[in-house]
């Protein structure tokens, strides 16, 4: 039987389910807000809609006659969408409104974590008074991270000791207009993602990705949603052990053990301290880049996944290239502060080379595709080791061109992995 997949969402992410998909005994359709033209390509119809909207994205859903869905960003998680598709039969990998909670409502992962005795939970309160927040701050005896307790796009969260200092961030808090935040002791060490395919209770798990949230070279400026990232050809980081991944593992399986009739994608993002991984959140969908890394190097049909899914069988272990993987971010001018649209993306697959080229938020136009404001494209290189996927990656953007864009080109090259293993060889020496 070939399943009719619907694919909610229009970012790079979901651009990197698409073509895992493409080979696969599926009929792909796409929905999103944007139109994503490398998505267009490998859909047999792709509609303009939004994703938030879940009688719109059901409807769709019904008119294509879809078997399966897959919803990629978290807004539609939130607004419910994976509950109306299972509500007309249509089976959504993606967990529902509730069950996203542990990473819509940061204030609940950490009560549920705590609750469940989850590990790596680190020190929190939760705060919907910012005033009570900001003499916690002074009281506290220690650095504290500063969280918004609901979605902002990867950009909301402020440490003080690193990103601004205890009297910027209550300024910060004064300023802002959110209803909940949580305050956390500030983690040290180095962070990265375990990303695991859960359904029926079970989980399979992908290699590690260290992600790079600052806009600028040398880990500075803003955070944003995500400027690049990496992956080494075994499951682990080279700042991590064996021991280290799969502590990991253990704390996203007592996670899907605690959240009864989860489905979708756990992301689990840690810090690796001196004491080993402790959870700076958990996310309900594919990391955006770190699905880039992960899904075009999975040996497994992911319609296998999906299809055992949703028949409650056992879900394929899953087998991987033992490849490196680079991805760099293409954003424009002036993101994610005052970013700049308009430029020309001259990227396509005649000149990408040997990178894979992911479309993320572009204006797709009669004339050509040109930016919007947020991230445009991901290029990422694979290969046998770190050093040469980032030359893959490297050779693409230099032969496209990056006017009106900006790139951090420092994403996996060597001296910056170096960088990542002697922090953490000191923490470990400390």
């Amino acid at each position: 039987m070939t399943e009719t997949v619907l694919l909610v969402g229009g970012g790079g992410r979901e651009h990197a389910v698409a073509r895992a998909l493409a080979d696969s005994d599926a009929d792909l359709y796409a929905c999103a807000g944007n139109r994503n033209p490398g998505i267009v390509d490998l859909a047999e119809g792709f509609e303009t809609l939004e994703t938030t909207n879940p009688q719109a994205v059901t409807e769709y859903a019904e008119d294509v006659e879809a078997t399966l869905a897959v919803v990629g960003p978290e807004a539609p998680l939130a607004a419910g969408v994976a509950d109306a598709l299972d509500e007309a039969g249509i089976y959504a990998f993606g967990p529902q409104e509730s069950e996203a909670r542990i990473e819509t409502d940061k204030a609940f992962q950490r009560r549920f974590m705590a609750e469940h005795d989850i590990p790596g939970c680190p020190d929190f309160e939760t705060f919907d008074d910012m005033e009570a927040a900001c003499d916690y701050i002074d009281e506290y005896d220690g650095d504290l991270a500063v969280k918004p307790a609901g979605l902002t796009g990867g950009k909301g969260v402020r440490v003080i000791g690193d990103q601004c200092t205890a009297e910027e961030a209550k300024e910060y808090l004064r300023d802002s207009d959110y209803d909940r935040v949580v305050l956390e002791e500030r983690l040290v060490g180095e962070e990265f993602t375990v990303q695991a395919l859960v359904a029926n209770g079970q989980l399979r798990v992908t290699p590690a990705v260290q992600d790079h949230k600052r806009a600028y070279e040398g880990d500075e400026g803003p955070n944003t949603g995500g400027m690049g990232s990496y992956s080494d050809a075994s499951l682990e980081l080279p700042f991590m052990t064996e021991d280290d991944y799969d502590a990991a593992v253990d704390v996203l399986r007592a996670t899907v053990d605690a959240l009864e009739g989860y489905k979708g994608v756990l992301y689990g993002q840690f810090m690796l301290t001196e004491t080993g991984p402790r959870v700076v959140e958990f996310n309900a969908r594919f990391g955006d880049p770190e699905a880039m890394n992960t899904l075009p190097v999975l040996n497994t049909d992911l319609l296998d996944v999906l299809v055992a899914a949703r028949e409650e069988r056992s879900i394929p272990q899953l087998s991987f290239q033992p490849k490196a993987t680079v991805c760099k971010y293409a954003v424009p001018d002036g993101y994610p502060t005052d970013p700049e649209a308009g430029a020309e993306v001259t990227i396509d697959a005649t000149n990408a080379g040997d990178a894979l080229l992911f479309y993320a938020s572009v204006d797709d136009r009669e004339d050509g595709v040109y930016t919007t404001t947020s991230r445009s494209y991901a290029v990422v290189g694979i290969a046998d080791t770190i050093t040469e996927a980032e030359a893959i990656a490297e050779g693409a953007l230099e032969r496209a061109g990056t006017e009106g864009l900006r790139v951090r080109h420092d994403i996996g090259k060597p001296d910056l992995v170096q960088q990542r293993i002697d922090h953490m060889n000191e923490i470990r020496e400390s």
